[in-house]
């Protein structure tokens, strides 16, 4: 399973302060430190790794023009950081599309048993659970995907979204309750 890893928010305040006193070193710091999140988090909704590294990549480009404006985030940095890659993203793909076949089988757990029969086991549960979360909003599938894949805290899922924290835990439950009524209407009871 892929994580994100984030910097600690004290280090990206600090970062954040000196690159918009113009430190390219904070600059630096702050692309080797945001790069390989931003990647996976883009990789999760293209299928092509070239457009997921070109857009990352993009959102660098736009953090420096807004800094060199005067204009850029204040503070939260990764909520910034993260809204751009959202935004480039979406124009990039001109419709709000669902997970890649690529990401949700690196998010789905592996059975445990070997064998055939845990293979096609496997493949049906992810079958059912792809089509289930496709069903999702992508605000939903975002959330599921940051709190349980990439176990972010709930600040930390709300900063990259763009939300407050209250608006989230809904955004998770409904989430929950949306992939639960889901996964029932297809025959797939809770204890599968």
């Amino acid at each position: 399973m892929i994580l994100l890893v984030l910097p600690e928010i004290a280090e990206e305040d600090r970062l954040l302060h000196q690159a918009r006193r113009g430190d390219r070193a904070a600059l630096s710091a702050i692309y080797n430190a945001y790069y390989p999140p931003v990647y996976r988090f883009i990789r999760m909704r293209t299928d092509a790794a070239a457009t997921a590294e070109d857009l990352a990549a993009d959102v660098f480009v736009e953090l420096v023009a807004a800094l060199g404006q005067g204009k850029g985030p204040r503070d939260r940095l990764r909520g910034w950081i993260f809204r751009v890659a959202r935004n480039l993203l979406y124009d990039h793909h001109q419709t709000h599309r669902g997970f890649t076949e690529t990401v949700l089988d690196e998010w789905l757990p592996l059975p445990v048993e070997d064998g055939p029969e845990a293979a096609a086991l496997h493949a049906l549960r992810s079958d059912n659970a792809r089509r289930a979360l496709h069903q999702l909003t992508v605000d939903q599938q975002d959330v599921l995907v940051l709190r349980f894949g990439h176990m972010l805290s709930l600040q930390e899922t709300a900063d990259i979204l763009g939300k407050q924290v209250n608006a989230v835990k809904q955004l998770q439950l409904r989430a929950l309750d949306s992939l639960r009524r889901a996964l029932r209407q297809m025959g797939v009871s809770d204890d599968e």
